[in-house]
């Protein structure tokens, strides 16, 4: 996907896009590939792909939910900052948090920030898990891109969703991954509100993003321990 390819596919999701965004995705861009030949941030490094795969497919939530009109949102594990930090330079408005287990990440996320100069953002490094101890009920929006299983992710993410705030993962494929999340679903206190299904432009490979409402605070008893979890997803 070239520059020009992706203000006219970003613009067709109802985002606005000027010069210093621009500026600040290729100044990412620069420091992505620089500090990817010091630790491992990611396996797609041709610019092309990183503005499809990385930063158009982050920004491609704004299909599910306005971001507009949202106020706070928690990336976890978030990487090399996607989708969180792409959103952040998008849609100035947000006050992210991005929560990574891995400090080397966070040093680089630091470093994206400090030089985009952005405001209202802040890491954290630290296990979902953990971080859930402490900020129980505290995001508007809370989302995961490639983490884990959908089972899994509920339990680590809707912890941090307000009642009444939205879950919304971003994955591939899907559906197998809802039928084993009926039982998470009814334990979280969740309702599907709204699935999307659509093609990644140019490489045309499937996209899922699911919406899904918690609509009663979460059980103190979860999330659980990270072992406990992956020995036996809800």
């Amino acid at each position: 996907m070239t520059e020009n390819n992706f203000v006219e596919n970003v613009k067709k999701l109802g985002i606005e896009i000027n010069d210093k965004q621009l500026k600040q995705l290729e100044k990412y861009y620069e420091l992505l590939i620089e500090w990817n030949e010091k630790i491992n941030l990611t396996g797609i490094t041709k610019k092309e792909d990183v503005y499809l795969k990385h930063f158009y497919d982050s920004l491609t939530m704004q299909k599910i939910v306005n971001l507009y009109n949202v106020e706070t949102l928690c990336d976890v594990g978030t990487g090399a900052g996607f989708p969180g930090l792409v959103l952040k330079i998008m849609f100035p408005n947000l006050k992210i948090t991005l929560l990574d287990a891995l400090n080397k990440r966070i040093n680089f996320l630091n470093d994206v920030i400090e030089k985009l100069e952005l405001k209202d953002i802040e890491t954290i490094h630290s296990r979902s898990e953990d971080y859930a101890l402490k900020n129980r009920e505290k995001f508007d929006v809370v989302t995961a891109r490639a983490v884990a299983s959908l089972p899994v992710l509920m339990e680590l993410c809707v912890p941090l969703v307000k009642e009444q705030g939205y879950f919304i993962p971003l994955k591939a494929n899907i559906t197998e991954e809802k039928i084993l999340s009926k039982n998470a679903i009814s334990k979280l206190y969740l309702k599907e509100v709204d699935e999307i299904k659509f093609i990644l432009p140019v490489e045309e490979s499937n996209r899922c993003l699911v919406k899904y409402l918690k609509e009663k605070k979460t059980d103190k008893k979860y999330p659980r321990k990270f072992s406990e979890i992956k020995k036996r997803a809800l």
